[in-house]
């Protein structure tokens, strides 16, 4: 699978488990969040700040779902990137 152009293709990183307080914070505690935190797959040929296998974090509302290989991958814009971690 190869993402074309200004595309990126990412697979959605789990967040680990955090205690705060005692508390335990989840996915599910932190749906509030603006940005997701994801693994590049591959990105197009007019990408070129990214490298395969780097961690970016994009907007939670950016992209498409795509199930190849019974995994689930988001295709992503380059703009909707905001940090190469």
């Amino acid at each position: 699978m190869k993402a074309v152009n200004y595309y990126v293709i990412v697979e959605r990183t789990k967040e680990e488990e955090v205690k705060v307080g005692g508390f335990v914070m989840t996915d599910k505690t932190n749906e509030d969040l603006r940005y997701y935190k994801g693994k590049v797959i591959s990105f197009g040929q007019m990408v070129d700040f990214l490298q395969e296998e780097d961690i970016v974090w994009y907007d939670r509302i950016a992209g498409q779902k795509i199930e190849y290989n019974d995994k689930l991958y988001f295709v992503i814009k380059a703009s909707d990137i905001v940090l190469v971690d």
